[in-house]
């Protein structure tokens, strides 16, 4: 399937509805510290119910850690959704284990992390010209939902 990646997230409920996501879906999930929240925290737990034991989450000290654990994953790549790209998600071509990567809610993906990236791997959600962006979980979801689209929903019921 695929897999998400967030980047120092900082809202507990949205972290907890991507993990929902992730179970109902079979998205492996990367958490990539630091995180702005406990993992054990209330409103963490009451977005992603029970559902946190059946998602796979992988957690990784920083950004270079995430790298290396992805680092002999072959024919996928990876991509960074940022409200700074040309390229609508919609034109990806999405091939299963895929990496989408999502950055914090306050801030978004630094420069340095884009600058890495070749501009097809840098995607957008289209909005409204004076639009900031969308919900981080709302995004994630629209994109995973898109990628499992494109492989006729693969494993789902």
């Amino acid at each position: 399937m695929f897999e998400i990646a967030l980047y120092e997230p900082e809202i507990p409920p949205n972290t907890g509805n991507i993990m929902r996501l992730c179970a109902n879906t079979g998205c492996k999930l990367h958490l990539i510290h630091p995180l702005g929240f406990d993992l054990d925290e209330k409103k963490l737990k009451r977005a992603g119910m029970d559902y946190r034991d059946m998602a796979t989450v992988h957690e990784h000290k920083n950004y270079d850690a995430f790298l290396v654990s992805i680092q002999n994953i072959h024919d996928k790549t990876l991509y960074a959704l940022t409200t700074k790209a040309q390229t609508s998600y919609s034109t990806a071509k999405f091939k299963v284990g895929d990496i989408l990567l999502f950055g914090p809610e306050t801030r978004g993906l630094p420069a340095d992390i884009l600058d890495t990236l070749a501009n097809d791997q840098k995607l957008r959600l289209p909005m409204l010209g004076d639009s900031r962006s969308l919900n981080l979980s709302n995004t994630v979801a629209i994109t995973v939902y898109e990628a499992l689209r494109q492989q006729n929903f693969i494993g789902l019921e």
